[in-house]
């Protein structure tokens, strides 16, 4: 009987596929990603392009896309998948190509802020807590850097779909005689408040987290996050909207908060075909998340002067050694899916 147990434990051992076991299950594969233009979306990208080679896969030079050329190219299979969705801002897209997309795992969940801000100082100073206070002569006087008679205000980067939806904003809220939005080089633009900050004068801007320039200009400390004057969900849906209203924010001038966008989830976007042929690539993927206090040390790197592409694979190297243990646990249950 013994014999007999011990043959059927050996027929069944012979019978599982070796590759459901191989440290290199995507050998022979070729990966094609694309990552966002944005400089904070290096990190995680290079993480988990080092990830998948560990597992065997070739994976070539990401292609950066903006938002919109990213979600066509990606339907069409010319791209593989790209890390820095944000949900759901992205929403749209993902019903435009519901039969050839999906998002996977997230990178962060339900940590990724949007809003406006103002410096402390002239906040306190105007009693400004929203949007609706650039409606008063005074503040938008305050705000006025080029003399048009209209509050400036650093917008979202060139190409991103905020751009629009901040347009939309200020015309929703009555705002079109009152603030400007002003998209040119995002970077630049925010160096130039900081530098105003740093001389005593007032700020205006837009910006997201997690970004470098939550920790150049802190909430709470140099700056507050203002109101909208009511939330303008972009789906329509109720669950939309009670993510606009945050309770708790740090550096927030009121609690609860309307923050006019949506506290939104990081996820991995990809190809349904992709992620149909190659299970261990879309196990990694799953299975990936990284917190986000690690990618506020990566953007203080970022912004003190190392930015350039080592620099990124360096950071990206002791980010892995720093947590090996779950850096194993994800590969360990990405081999041991069956392709």
């Amino acid at each position: 009987m013994f014999k007999k147990i011990l043959l059927a434990l050996l027929i069944v051992s012979m019978s599982v596929p070796a590759f459901a076991f191989s440290d290199k299950p995507g050998e022979g594969i070729t990966i094609k990603p694309a990552r966002a233009t944005w400089t904070t979306g290096y990190f995680h990208s290079i993480i988990i392009e080092k990830g998948l080679r560990e597992l065997g896969y070739t994976v070539k030079k990401s292609k950066e896309l903006p938002v919109a050329l990213f979600f066509k190219t990606l339907s069409l299979g010319d791209v593989d998948y790209w890390p820095n969705g944000w949900f759901p801002l992205y929403d749209n897209y993902l019903e435009k190509f519901k039969d050839s997309i999906s998002p996977i795992g997230y990178v962060l969940k339900k940590q990724a802020l949007q809003g406006y801000l103002v410096d402390k100082e002239h906040a306190d100073k105007l009693n400004i807590k929203s949007l609706e206070d650039f409606k008063r002569p005074e503040v938008r006087r305050a705000f006025d850097k080029d003399g048009d008679g209209k509050a400036d205000l650093t917008g979202a980067p060139h190409g991103w779909e905020n751009v629009k939806v901040i347009d939309m904003h200020i015309d929703k809220y009555g705002l079109k005689d009152h603030v400007e939005q002003v998209s040119a080089s995002y970077e630049a633009a925010m160096a130039a408040n900081i530098a105003a900050y740093k001389s005593g004068e007032p700020i205006f801007y837009y910006t997201w987290t997690p970004s470098w320039t939550i920790y150049k200009l802190i909430p709470g400390k140099d700056v507050v996050w203002i109101n909208v004057p009511h939330n303008i969900p972009n789906t329509g849906s109720k669950e939309e909207l009670a993510l606009m209203r945050l309770h708790e924010v740090e550096g927030a001038v009121s609690n609860p908060i309307d923050m006019g966008f949506s506290v939104a989830d990081i996820r991995v976007v990809a190809n349904n075909n992709f992620l149909a042929q190659n299970p261990p690539a879309r196990k990694f993927l799953e299975l990936f998340t990284i917190d986000l206090s690690d990618l506020s040390e990566e953007y203080t790197k970022l912004m003190e002067g190392e930015k350039s592409q080592r620099d990124i694979e360096r950071h990206a190297d002791e980010w892995i050694e720093n947590n090996q243990v779950l850096w194993n646990s994800w590969l360990t249950q990405a081999r041991r899916t069956i392709r």
